[in-house]
């Protein structure tokens, strides 16, 4: 896991599905080269947690799951 911006092209964000657009919690994602970044909806301009795709894939299987 990293807290570095994504670096060359710049990432397609796109906004979790359980989000209303009602200014509630929610996260943007975006997929780049072998990362997947993740950042506060609210603060676009803020942190950026990067994950390899090998934990990704884990991490969205568990949060499936409950």
């Amino acid at each position: 896991m990293s807290t570095a911006a994504p670096t060359g092209r710049p990432p397609a964000w796109f906004r979790s599905s359980y989000s209303n657009g009602a200014g509630g919690e929610c996260v943007e994602c975006a997929i780049h080269d072998d990362a997947i970044h993740v950042r506060d909806s609210k603060d676009v301009e803020g942190a950026v947690i990067t994950v390899g795709g090998e934990a990704w894939a884990p991490f969205v299987a568990a949060f499936r799951l409950g």
